[in-house]
């Protein structure tokens, strides 16, 4: 167990973050929606009927829509761009050991390594895939919890609802997606701007704490 959780530290510490957070997201967000029944004339719900309103599917997933999105982007761009001095960037002036063609030969190759053909080829670019993947999923799950939520306030006000064809172009969707996305790719931009001048020792997103400004990557 002592050895799990060394070997594993990172992804569990951030995921009982994630579950503390998520927690606090759904107890707060029922009071929330509650407090706004409460306010309309409508009768309260329980906890459990919660989690079907569009309230907490809305709340929700325009989050991690704005996540994955922001990650997939970085993700593919590095491929492609550089930012000069970055430790979040790549040094297109030379090769990286990511950019090697990988090969069977290899000790210990993940097995569509050794596969090969269009398993390869999917595995190559299945990192991006997946979290594109999880992107388009958490929009469509956004996109139907904020058009429940706004059919469910529009029903308290007895007037008449939306159609999915209609609420497409609606200001609010726009508005919950925008307003997450810029700030997710506002502190991409911090990141990779502070990375080249500013250093935290032992991390692994920062440059040696001695390394030239200039230097590209980690």
């Amino acid at each position: 167990m002592k050895k799990f959780l060394r070997n594993n530290g990172l992804s569990i510490c951030f995921f009982l973050l994630f579950t503390a957070s998520f927690a606090g997201q759904i107890l707060f967000g029922f009071a929330e929606h509650n407090k706004d029944l409460l306010e309309d004339g409508a009768p309260q719900i329980n906890l459990f009927s919660y989690f079907s309103t569009g309230h907490f599917i809305e709340s929700t997933f325009e989050n991690w829509e704005s996540e994955f999105l922001q990650m997939a982007l970085l993700v593919v761009l590095t491929i492609f761009l550089q930012q000069k001095g970055s430790s979040e960037s790549k040094d297109l002036d030379k090769e990286e050991e990511v950019d090697r063609e990988p090969s069977a030969k290899r000790k210990n190759v993940p097995w569509p390594v050794k596969k090969g053909g269009w398993i390869l080829t999917v595995y190559k670019h299945s990192l991006s895939i997946a979290l594109f993947l999880l992107f388009f999923i958490s929009m469509a799950a956004h996109f139907y919890g904020s058009l429940k939520d706004e059919n469910e306030q529009l029903a308290l006000k007895g007037l008449p609802l939306e159609t999915a064809s209609a609420y497409i172009g609606d200001s609010r969707f726009w508005f919950e997606s925008f307003q997450n996305w810029q700030s997710e790719f506002l502190s991409v931009f911090a990141i990779v701007i502070f990375s080249i001048y500013l250093r935290q020792i032992g991390s692994s997103q920062s440059k040696p704490v001695d390394a030239p400004h200039m230097q590209t990557g980690e």
